[in-house]
């Protein structure tokens, strides 16, 4: 196991190396001079090219991806051309909220999707798996700004004033102060360091820091919140995960030992998740590895209907803006964070089915 492991790690390793080379070479094919996106179409040829000596952009481009590669293995993610600031900590303040909205849409996703499509197979032509099949094609079919403009309008507006009403924008209510867990521990970090760093990204979680340091009316308005645009970026993927459950439950309920120990009197409940389930999970946990990278395509959009300074929304004005070091890095980021959950899903294959654990 451990040696299967060593080996998907190194495989990943390739993978990420092209992501940074393809990343960094369509950044700069994007149509547009940084500097007029910045400047503007007035800026004079002589303003332009101080501008680019600035930053580095008058040098060939096999210097510049060398030198890029130089500073990201030494985890610098240079200046970002718009804001004039770290884009490492751009990431620090605006990555967590982009986690916090994907790992509550894959929540949702699994824990419906899944259930919906081992019922549906179950329950095979009837009233129940057709309208679950029916539900999963209008849910793959609808656009994530579309559902979430609705999602708005009915939550917000037609329910205004009712127990049911949710907050149509923003990740928390104005004057709610989540007050980070290093300064309500005490901890004397100093500013700068890799150590405050860390401790201030994991505290721009706001359902974590809430939680660990007990301010309850900051984690209930936080996933209050969350709710809307959660639901709309778990749409898609949970209606191919409910369609891939029903497809990968169906093929092994025709299988023989399903057969046998239906006739032996087992009972169906653990007929259907001991032996069937368990042996379906192998395609599922694969499709909702595959999702995450939906999830991630999805946020921009999503962050940008329902006001979130998450990823999407600064990715997004930074190809506006052509602001390579953000593109760059925000993409990178992302790439490693999918790879990194891929290899999660190759290493649960070992659980799954032991059969690959013997090979």
């Amino acid at each position: 196991m451990f040696q299967y492991i060593i080996r998907r790690l190194l495989l990943a390793i390739p993978v990420l190396l092209g992501i940074l080379i393809v990343t960094f070479l369509l950044a700069r094919l994007i149509p547009g001079d940084p500097c007029r996106a910045m400047l503007g179409e007035k800026a004079t040829e002589q303003v332009c090219v101080i501008f680019r000596k600035d930053h580095g952009l008058d040098k060939p481009l096999l210097v510049q991806l060398v030198v890029y590669m130089q500073k990201i293995l030494s985890g610098d993610f240079g200046l970002s051309i718009r804001y004039s600031r770290p884009v490492s900590q751009i990431l620090i303040e605006r990555l967590p909220m982009t986690i916090e909205l994907g790992f509550a849409a894959l929540l949702i996703a699994v824990l419906v999707g899944i259930p919906a499509g081992v019922i549906a197979a179950v329950k095979r032509n009837s009233a129940l798996d057709v309208a679950t099949m029916i539900g999963a094609n209008i849910g793959v079919s609808m656009p994530v700004y579309w559902l979430g403009l609705i999602l708005m309008y009915v939550f917000a507006l037609l329910l205004k004033g009712t127990p049911f009403w949710l907050p149509p924008s923003g990740r928390l209510t104005a004057g709610l102060d989540p007050t980070p867990f290093y300064t309500v521990f005490g901890w004397a970090l100093q500013k700068g360091t890799p150590s405050f760093q860390a401790a201030e990204f994991f505290s721009n979680f706001y359902i974590f820091n809430s939680i660990i340091t007990g301010n309850w009316a900051v984690l209930a308005d936080a996933l209050n919140h969350l709710i809307l645009p959660a639901l709309a970026l778990s749409t898609i993927p949970l209606a191919i995960i409910a369609r891939m459950t029903r497809s990968a439950m169906l093929e092994v309920l025709k299988q023989d030992y399903v057969r046998t120990a239906k006739a032996k009197g087992l009972k169906e409940r653990l007929v259907i998740f001991k032996h069937a389930f368990r042996n379906a999970l192998l395609p599922i946990s694969t499709i909702i590895g595959l999702e995450i990278g939906t999830l991630f395509a999805g946020a921009v959009l999503t962050e940008s209907i329902f006001g979130l300074a998450g990823v999407g929304r600064i990715l997004f004005d930074a190809i506006t803006a052509r602001d390579f070091p953000i593109i760059q890095a925000f993409t990178i980021v992302i790439a490693v964070f999918y790879v990194f959950i891929n290899l999660i899903v190759d290493i649960s294959y070992v659980f799954i089915d032991p059969r690959i654990r013997l090979n």
